[in-house]
């Protein structure tokens, strides 16, 4: 599988996780936060509800209930309206002049029929402030009360009026009553006359209602009669289906000229706009899915776009580097930005080196051949003479192919040691060295050709220059310079050897009054196989790779080898290598 492929895979995966998770935390973030919501609303409906259906327990219209109206509508910030079932307005805390209401009401304000979702509990569906014509009279409920107050002195306790203002006792921990203590308990729990009245009236309701109904003409249970105010609240042991459907009915029948008539019930925002419902349905659920997938569409089209942008430099490496191993050493690709910008600069730099190595290494042959070729043309040549007797075999011809023997020998030997550096293989045996006895014995060793060249060679040194090295190697280098300097000073000039402590280095200098080299072929003096002179006379240059190998070894030393000079003036060569700190110093 591509790379593109694999990290379109990878992205579209990760986009859909996190879409899908994301999706999934708003889903249930918003479903808690409706749910609240719509509890918070539910339960400020349930309160106004309570509120407005007190009211219609407790009167016989709904004439005076604007103002209760404007006052819920002041609280909760809600259009509170209330209209009869063919939509005549009994109450809007709107006022005249407001926007429409729904068409759907909220609830039916009954106290007869209580809605069980916005007021739960009770034995029954009528609202229990509606007392109807079992409202004391206020001289019972002053004797009831003074009854209650006395109870609570003799036995503790509060008092709390019921909806039809009979006070009842709650009692706390029990006390033992005061000696003087006359509380009759009958009298206060017994019917007043007003109860008993409503009373036997609601009997025979259901009385009646058994006999129309069902024919039913069993007795209605005994403790009917037993003087409790509130039977009909109890609930009947041995009740059929038939009495408690006639009990509701008659108390119904009973209390309807007491309390208002049903009413529709709005609850709206200010404007009077409905509330708008909020849920997860399934078409809600079907427009998170269908957003999730346009996102991750739009994910998927970033992600292979990003992709594309990404394999495309990678693409152009592979090319590349298929045309760099079929020959084509000069290809180059366009370095884009951060690390594939990076990887396409190190493949152009790589690029190039390689270039560099294989014009190098052509320039290697080709210099090869040339070295060998003129020494190798003059043995031939001397031989083919000597077989055809145009030159006599005598001792001078014996000199001239030795000597071209010696060329080769030494151009041999200067590639083996240059493999040998290349490859990391050139030994060194280091020991405590005095840098002023190696330029003494590489100055008295160079006397002979700087005396042929009429080149006048001194040494200048000074105490305590010692250093760790490879003293067969060190004269190599040395003398590579010093050969090198005498070959290209002209007669009368001279060359300098200097080797002096400089800090913690050994420093040595060859420097002669020679032609001098120009400032664009510094650089590149320690190249193999290059002379300043372009026509590679043999009578001003040896094999070009003299310089090189100076290099090599220096470098191996741990040191540096450098070069400076003034075309007309001269050259300086400068070998810096660390000192042996451990060696005492005169």
């Amino acid at each position: 599988m591509s790379l593109l492929v694999r990290f379109f895979a990878v992205s579209l995966l990760i986009a859909g996780v996190s879409i899908g998770v994301t999706a999934w935390l708003a889903s249930q973030a918003t479903t808690g936060s409706i749910r609240q919501e719509q509890g918070e609303a539910l339960t400020t409906d349930a309160q106004l509800y309570d509120r407005l259906l007190g009211h219609a327990a407790e009167h016989r219209d709904w004439s005076a209930a604007q103002p209760v109206v404007d006052r819920l509508a002041a609280e909760t910030g809600r259009r509170i309206a209330l209209t009869t079932g063919d939509r005549v307005v009994l109450a809007d805390s709107a006022g005249p002049g407001a926007p429409p209401l729904p068409v759907d009401a909220t609830v039916v304000v009954d106290p007869l029929n209580v809605n069980r979702v916005l007021k739960p509990g009770g034995t029954d569906e009528i609202d229990p402030r509606a007392v109807g014509p079992f409202q004391l009279t206020p001289q019972e409920q002053d004797a009831l009360r003074a009854q209650a107050d006395a109870a609570v002195r003799c036995y503790g306790g509060t008092v709390v009026l019921s909806p039809g203002g009979r006070p009842e006792v709650t009692p706390s921990d029990p006390v033992p009553p005061s000696p003087d203590c006359e509380v009759d308990l009958a009298l206060l729990h017994a019917a007043t006359r007003t109860e008993a009245a409503a009373s036997d009236a609601l009997i025979a309701l259901v009385q009646n209602c058994l006999a129309r109904t069902s024919g039913d003409a069993r007795p209605l249970p005994r403790w009917i009669n037993s003087g409790d105010p509130r039977w009909y609240r109890r609930p009947w042991r041995d009740q059929s289906s038939a009495q408690a459907a006639c009990l509701a009915s008659a108390r119904r029948e009973q209390l309807a000229p007491w309390v208002a008539p049903p009413a529709l019930l709005f609850l709206t925002a200010p404007t009077g706009a409905e509330r708008p419902v909020v849920d997860l349905s399934t078409a809600g659920v079907a427009r998170i899915a269908l957003t999730a997938l346009g996102i991750l569409v739009l994910a998927g089209v970033a992600a292979w776009l990003t992709a594309l942008h990404l394999v495309r430099p990678i693409r152009a490496l592979t090319a590349a580097t298929q045309r760099m191993s079929a020959g084509h050493r000069e290809v180059r690709v366009r370095a884009a930005t951060g690390e594939i910008g990076e990887l396409a600069r190190s493949f152009n730099v790589m690029s190039a080196r390689l270039a560099d190595t294989e014009r190098q290494r052509q320039a290697l042959v080709s210099d090869v051949a040339h070295e060998l070729r003129t020494p190798l043309s003059n043995v031939t040549g001397w031989l083919e003479a000597a077989q055809d007797g145009i030159a006599p075999a005598d001792q001078r011809l014996v000199s001239l192919l030795l000597e071209e023997s010696l060329v080769l020998q030494r151009l041999v030997d200067d590639l083996h040691e240059l493999a040998q550096a290349d490859a990391g293989t050139l030994r060194l045996h280091p020991e405590p060295v005095d840098a002023a006895e190696v330029v003494d014995q590489v100055v008295a060793a160079h006397h002979a050709l700087a005396a042929a060249g009429c080149v006048a060679l001194t040494a200048r040194t000074g105490d305590g220059a010692f250093l760790l090295a490879d003293p067969v190697r060190l004269r190599q280098a040395v003398g590579n310079l010093v050969a090198n300097a005498i070959r290209y000073t002209p007669e009368g000039g001279s060359v300098t050897v200097e080797g002096r402590a400089e800090a913690d280095l050994v420093v040595v200098e060859v420097s002669d009054t020679g032609v001098g080299i120009a400032p664009e072929d510094l650089p590149r003096v320690f190249d193999r196989f290059w002379r300043a002179d372009r026509s590679r006379s043999r009578s001003t240059g040896g094999s070009g790779l003299g310089l090189t190998i100076t290099r090599h070894l220096v470098q191996a030393h741990g040191g540096t080898v450098s070069a400076s000079s003034t075309p007309g003036s001269g050259t300086t060569f400068r070998i810096a290598l660390p000192a042996d700190v451990t060696t005492p110093r005169s």
